[in-house]
């Protein structure tokens, strides 16, 4: 796909609110660190877009069901009603850690509902409506301002049913493969892969986020010099639940 990448970090974006111009905010990012290059990928955290699609919710005014009263195990139940709202099966849960699966189909953490960058102690972060459209509407106004075709990410952290720690994944994607599959393809031994699928969009979510962080307000960054076309789907990256063994 490539011999060389660099990932550079947009830095000096503002603290984001609803309605805000978050692909001007980008371009003028870009701008700092020499613009944006043709088939750039830029990769934008989760809640940054969240944040400017007014996917932020105020604990103040949540009635928490009885249900939420459960599993929030004497923790904030008005948290744990917005991940149910948020989650179309519960999975996994142990008071007051719950595993959800959301309307989009990821398999995640609290159904992705998250306190960390929020504005204040009673907010919460939802993930945005469709992560896709979200990153092909960032695409297309960067490419508007700019003239420069690139492609977009939206990025969020998981964790891994069989792996410690949290990885940066991708949610939308716009104009670039999400999965590259290698079937029928021969290593350098000669033998013919079967079943080979690299996720390339959450891997370049991973190597974004080392240029991020989690507490640096870096909330987006491009990686440069990939050669892989396409333009897949944050969907594309979904297990179908028949092939999900950790159900």
């Amino acid at each position: 796909m490539t011999d060389e990448l660099r990932v550079i970090p947009l830095r000096g974006l503002p603290e984001l609110e609803a309605g805000d111009d978050l692909a001007g905010l980008l371009v003028d990012a870009s701008q700092r660190v020499g613009g944006f290059a043709e088939d750039d990928v830029v990769v934008v955290a989760q809640k940054a877009v969240s944040k400017v699609e007014g996917r932020v919710v105020d604990l103040t005014g949540v009635e928490p069901s009885q249900r939420a009263r459960e599993l929030a195990g004497g923790a904030d139940a008005r948290r744990l009603e917005v991940i149910l709202r948020e989650a179309r099966e519960v999975i996994r849960s142990r008071p007051p850690l719950v595993i959800a699966e959301t309307r989009h189909g990821f398999v995640c953490a609290s159904a992705g509902v998250d306190a960390s960058n929020a504005k204040g102690p009673d907010t919460l972060v939802l993930l945005p409506l469709d992560p896709d459209a979200s990153a092909a509407a960032l695409a297309a106004a960067v490419a508007d301002r700019t003239g420069a075709r690139i492609g977009v990410i939206v990025s969020d952290s998981f964790g891994r049913a069989w792996r410690l720690g949290t990885t940066d994944v991708a949610l939308g994607v716009s104009g670039v493969a999400a999965l590259l599959d290698l079937e029928g393809e021969r290593d350098s031994s000669g033998y013919e892969l079967h079943a080979t699928q690299i996720a390339v969009a959450d891997e370049i979510a991973g190597a974004a986020q080392l240029v991020m962080g989690k507490t640096d307000g870096v909330p987006a960054a491009i990686v440069r010099g990939l050669q892989l076309g396409g333009n897949g789907s944050g969907q594309d990256l979904v297990m179908p639940r028949g092939r999900d063994l950790f159900r």
